[in-house]
C-alpha cells in the first residue's frame, strides 16, 4: 500500500531520529525533515508540529518507552544474543508504530481543535438594503438584533458554543441575554463593543467615522481595537470610540432610536435637525436651497405610517415652501 511504501523509504536509524523529533527529544535534522515533509501527503508533520505548540499534555519519550520494553524483554528471557536480527526487526517496527501512532494521535487532536474553532464553521450574514429597516435577527441564545438600513450583521454557525462574537457594519439595536461566562462581543470595525447589560444601539458608520454606542438599559463597554482605551456606558449615555479619540456624553436627543420605533417627536426643533432625523429614519435626502429655511422651528410629531411626499408637503404647507424632486433628493425653496 502507499503508506507502507512511504514507511519503507526510511532506514531504522532515520525512523529513530524521526521518532525523537516528533517527541521533541532532539533538534530538527533538516535534510531528513525536508524529505519526510516532501513525502508526507497528508500534511501530518505540519499538523503535528502545530499541535505540539498548542498542547500542554506531557510529551511522549519514544526512546525511553522502547528502553522500558527492551528491559522487560530481557528480564523475562525473551531477548537473547542469538536473535539480534529479530530484536532489530521488533525495534524497527516499534519505532515505526510509535511514530505513526503519534501522527495519527496528532491528527485526531488537530481535528478536535479545528472542530471547536471557527475554522470549519460557516459564517451567517444578514444584510439590509436602502429600502429595509427594522429587520429582526433572533440568535440561538435568545438575543435579538434589529438592523437599520444598509447594514450587515454576521455571526458563526457555532455561535454560543465557545463564544458569542459577532460583526456589524452599519447600525443595529441589540437586546442581549446577558451571560457572564460568555460575554457578547461586537466587532464594529474601528472599535469593539462588549455587553455588560442588556440593550443598546451601535453605529459603525456615521459622519464622524467613530463607532457610536447608545445604552438603553444595563451597561456596555466600548473599547478600541488595541484594548488600551475603554469606556463604561450607563443607561442614557452615548459613547464614541476610534483609534484617535474616546468620549461619552448624555443623550439629549429624544429621537435617537426613532429609526427603530418609527416615531419622531419635536418641541420647537429647527428644521436642520428634523431633516437630519428624516434622513436617518426615513432615508430622505432633503436639501434647503435657502439656508434660512433650516432655522424654522418644528413642533409636530412624525410617524413612519406617513409617505415621504406627505411629510414634505406637510413641511412645505407649514412654512409656505415649494419642493422639487431630483432622483432621491427633495429640494425646498421659498415661494
Amino acid at each position: 500500500m502507499k503508506e507502507t511504501n512511504n514507511i519503507e523509504r526510511f532506514t531504522d536509524k532515520e525512523w529513530e531520529e524521526l521518532a525523537s523529533l516528533l517527541s521533541e527529544e532532539k533538534g530538527e535534522p533538516k535534510d531528513l525533515l525536508n524529505r519526510f515533509m516532501a513525502e508526507d501527503n497528508q500534511n501530518a508533520g505540519n499538523q503535528w508540529k502545530e499541535l505540539s505548540n498548542m498542547s500542554s499534555e506531557k510529551k511522549i519519550n519514544v526512546d525511553k518507552a522502547w528502553n522500558n520494553v527492551h528491559a522487560r524483554l530481557k528480564e523475562n528471557g525473551l531477548e537473547t544474543a542469538k536473535e539480534p536480527v529479530r530484536i532489530s526487526f521488533y525495534r524497527r517496527n516499534l519505532l515505526r508504530i510509535a511514530a505513526i501512532g503519534l501522527l495519527i494521535l496528532g491528527l485526531g487532536f488537530t481535528a478536535v481543535y479545528l472542530n471547536n474553532s471557527d475554522a470549519f464553521n460557516k459564517k451567517i450574514s444578514v444584510v439590509t438594503g436602502s429600502d429595509q429597516k427594522n429587520l429582526e435577527v433572533s440568535l440561538p441564545d435568545g438575543s435579538k438584533v434589529i438592523l437599520n438600513r444598509n447594514s450587515e450583521f454576521s455571526y458563526r454557525e457555532n455561535f454560543g458554543k465557545n463564544n458569542r462574537n459577532v460583526q456589524l457594519t452599519g447600525e443595529a439595536f441589540f437586546d442581549i441575554k446577558h451571560d457572564d461566562s460568555k460575554p457578547f462581543i461586537i466587532d464594529a470595525g474601528k472599535a469593539r463593543v462588549k455587553d455588560v447589560g442588556t440593550s443598546f444601539n451601535v453605529i459603525t458608520t456615521n459622519e464622524e467615522s467613530a463607532v457610536e454606542v447608545f445604552v438603553k438599559t444595563g451597561k456596555v463597554m466600548l473599547s478600541d481595537n488595541s484594548g488600551s482605551k475603554s469606556l463604561i456606558l450607563d443607561p442614557g449615555f452615548i459613547g464614541k470610540m476610534d483609534s484617535e479619540k474616546s468620549e461619552k456624553s448624555v443623550n439629549n436627543n429624544p429621537n435617537y432610536l426613532s429609526w427603530n420605533t418609527g416615531h419622531l417627536v419635536y418641541t420647537n426643533q429647527k428644521l436642520a435637525v428634523v431633516f437630519k432625523d428624516l434622513k436617518r429614519v426615513f432615508n430622505m435626502e432633503i436639501i434647503a436651497d435657502d439656508p434660512a429655511i433650516l432655522e424654522n422651528p418644528w413642533h409636530s410629531p412624525i410617524d413612519d405610517n406617513l409617505k415621504q411626499e406627505d411629510i414634505i408637503r406637510m413641511i412645505c404647507l407649514s412654512f409656505n415652501l415649494s419642493f422639487t424632486k431630483d432622483g432621491s433628493e427633495y429640494h425646498l425653496s421659498k415661494k
